[in-house]
């Protein structure tokens, strides 16, 4: 019998803190010197296990049908890249993606709105009866876009949260901040270079984690 990739959460810990405590490198391919890591390594995983919202009904209207399609054809940009998985059950993702905009976040110049958001906690979780350390990853994308906006964000959140955590200043790659005039639909050759090197870095994600020692060892 083939072990599930996907098991449901049995159990969870978020812990505190900020997830973020560094740069991944001084110096890496493509944009990798950009990166944020963590305490316990860029937060990456040998498999993702995504879940999309689906429609509200059992017949999707035509906007969700719409966000739903982009969504669907970011994924499947990413996916010859990395294993991943879909999953209909939240309960076995570690990235679930959900059809609304991002709320307002305040910065040092005002309010700031968004058009789509990932966001990242650090998490113990048992699946299978094994303690694990695990990225659990929110995407929010807005519906109250173009089509290519739609695909494009979801193409740009989803990065983010395969590990890409940072922002390349070639307004060609998918991880742009500020992409150029046409939006970026697949990944570039650099954005393909980074995540390479990314999944080839030392991390503690997905590790089993060291049982708590005995009193008085």
């Amino acid at each position: 019998m083939l072990e599930d990739p996907c098991p449901p959460v049995q159990q969870v810990r978020q812990l505190e803190g900020q997830p973020f405590n560094g740069a991944a490198a001084d110096t890496a391919p493509g944009y990798g010197a950009r990166l944020a890591s963590t305490a316990f390594g860029i937060p990456s995983l040998p498999r993702w296990c995504v879940w999309v919202e689906p429609a509200a009904a059992e017949v999707a209207d035509r906007w969700e049908q719409r966000w739903l399609n982009a969504v669907d054809e970011a994924l499947n940009q990413w996916m010859p890249l990395l294993p991943i998985t879909r999953v209909s059950d939240p309960s076995r993702a570690h990235i679930r993606v959900q059809r609304r905009r991002p709320p307002r976040r305040q910065l040092s110049g005002g309010w700031r709105a968004s058009n789509g958001r990932a966001v990242l906690q650090l998490l113990e979780v048992r699946r299978n009866e094994v303690w694990r350390l695990e990225p659990g990853v929110t995407v929010l994308v807005s519906p109250e876009l173009r089509a290519q906006s739609l695909q494009a964000t979801a193409l740009h959140e989803l990065g983010h949260a395969f590990g890409l955590w940072g922002h390349s200043d070639d307004p060609a790659d998918a991880l742009a901040p500020v992409q150029g005039a046409a939006p970026v639909l697949s990944p570039s050759a650099a954005d393909r270079l980074t995540l390479e090197w990314l999944r080839d870095q030392p991390t503690r994600f997905g590790e089993p984690l060291q049982p708590a020692p005995a009193a008085g060892k």
